[in-house]
């Protein structure tokens, strides 16, 4: 009992709080979807989930583009991490900037110390690389560039030439915040994903999504799904978290491309269920690229 009230008079003392850092359920996350008639459209241009004190989630409306990407901010002790930058350029009608610059004030605040803004992408295509052009040119801000090298450079990813490029991860630092960087080409030849050691959520981008799997280099594709594959398997990932929701509730229904509403939408996470069912379904078909519709994604070579 001394114990208790001696653990009661220091909190008292010292603001303890009750629970820290508390996470939000991403399976329950209702996502704003557009409208039948955009014109009257309200929602925000940019949906903010917190996950928790340090990672945040941004939608972009369905109304700004049929697209409606995933954006992911990571903030560390010294840098923060914006991974990509959503599908349109104006400001006006996508206040990313402002929104993620609010975001880190508050961050700076709470932690009393300015930081640095990172700004990179799961892979090159225009609707995660639109609003690059708002954070270009500020202060304390790097944009990552687009190609292969590049990305590579930056991240000290290890390649033997520009089409074999993936041999080993990398790593960045936040500062006490430390990012795994994966190699997954096969949609796009610059693509990565990213695993957070802090939150344990794995972002996969275009590559693993509820939607429409695009595959560009199918044999690329195969051997980055594998990666996942093992990646996951040896490490614990709370969620796996791609770029778009592009299926419906209902198991293996998508909604068609361009669609502005989409209110029964799968839910945002897959499970290393649905990875592993992804891998199995890549090597069955060998080397021969095949279109194959799951309960929770579509596997479409292109």
């Amino acid at each position: 009992m001394k114990y208790i009230l001696l653990a009661l008079i220091v909190c008292s003392l010292f603001s303890c709080k009750t629970s820290q850092n508390t996470t939000t359920n991403l399976n329950k996350i209702k996502w704003i979807s557009g409208s039948n008639n955009c014109k009257e459209n309200n929602d925000s241009l940019i949906q903010v989930v917190k996950y928790n004190d340090n990672t945040f989630i941004l939608r972009q409306n369905k109304c700004t583009n049929y697209e409606a990407p995933f954006l992911f901010l990571f903030l560390g002790n010294k840098n923060a991490l914006l991974m990509d930058t959503g599908a349109t350029e104006d400001e006006n009608q996508f206040p990313l900037y402002k929104t993620v610059k609010k975001i880190i004030s508050e961050w700076e605040k709470n932690i009393k110390n300015p930081i640095n803004l990172i700004v990179a992408h799961t892979h090159a295509h225009g609707d995660h690389t639109a609003a690059d052009i708002q954070f270009k040119n500020k202060i304390h801000t790097e944009v990552v560039k687009l190609n292969v090298s590049e990305v590579s450079a930056y991240f000290n990813l290890t390649y033997f030439n520009l089409k074999n490029w993936p041999i080993e991860n990398g790593q960045i630092d936040l500062g006490n915040r430390v990012m795994e960087i994966i190699p997954i080409p096969g949609h796009q030849q610059a693509s990565i994903a990213v695993y957070d050691y802090a939150s344990k959520i794995l972002l996969s981008g275009d590559s693993f999504y509820p939607g429409r799997l695009y595959v560009h280099d199918w044999s690329a594709y195969k051997l980055s799904i594998q990666r996942l594959v093992d990646f996951a398997g040896a490490h614990k990932v709370s969620y796996f978290l791609g770029n778009h929701i592009e299926m419906t509730n209902t198991a293996g229904k998508d909604y068609p491309t361009g669609t502005t509403y989409q209110p029964k939408e799968h839910i945002l996470p897959l499970t290393f269920k649905d990875l592993k069912e992804l891998n199995k379904a890549l090597h069955t078909a060998g080397n021969i690229p095949k279109h194959e519709i799951h309960n929770s994604f579509i596997i479409d070579p292109k």
